[in-house]
């Protein structure tokens, strides 16, 4: 897999985000309380919007403001992503190995961030306005990693794997998709998951 591949990649979580970029981060970010949402600092938004791919990818700490505790090993690559929509704003980091995005065994790794004021409970999951993630047709409700989360498998832009999401405190959502060789892993990814 090519680094245009690879950037091609990170760029399709990102393409409906970039065209309503904006330029500062909410005032959520700025209390340091522990309601605070952690959202995109200017130059996380650029990079997002570049497409840039860090290589190697970051580590636990690769969105600002949450901790990732449990990174499966093998990932070669990774990126930032990060935007605004519909009165979301997403801030995540996508981790990546060089298998071609049609291989089953590749291993792709996606943590976001939303601060959506409408998340109060498990339930409003289904309506999160976002492009790429979104919580419709067959969901379920499960208990993963301590959790109570809603979970479907992945398809169409997401890939193979499975999709999970729930209300970390009203207003801030978690998202995470892990592709299929990494489903095994959920429960220390999800539990690893902290956020201040």
């Amino acid at each position: 897999m090519n680094t245009m591949t690879k950037t091609l990649t990170i760029a399709a979580l990102s393409v409906a985000s970039a065209a309503t970029l904006f330029a500062a981060p909410s005032a959520h970010a700025a209390t340091g309380s522990k309601a605070a949402c952690p959202t995109p600092s200017k130059a996380e938004i650029k990079r997002s919007y570049d497409s840039k791919v860090d290589k190697p990818a970051r580590g636990a700490t690769a969105v600002k403001g949450v901790r990732v505790g449990h990174i499966p090993k093998g990932f070669t690559y990774g990126g930032v992503v990060a935007g605004r929509h519909g009165g979301v704003t997403e801030y995540g980091y996508q981790w990546g190995d060089d298998r071609a995005n049609a291989d089953l065994e590749q291993r792709s790794l996606w943590v976001r961030v939303l601060c959506w004021p409408d998340a109060k409970k498990l339930a409003n999951l289904k309506r999160l306005p976002v492009t790429y993630g979104t919580f419709t047709g067959d969901v379920k409700t499960a208990t993963i990693g301590g959790r109570r989360v809603l979970t479907k498998e992945g398809d169409g832009a997401l890939g193979a794997g499975r999709y999970v999401g729930w209300v970390e405190r009203k207003g801030v959502v978690v998202t995470v998709m892990a592709s299929t060789p990494l489903v095994a892993e959920l429960d220390k990814i999800i539990s690893g998951i902290r956020l201040p």
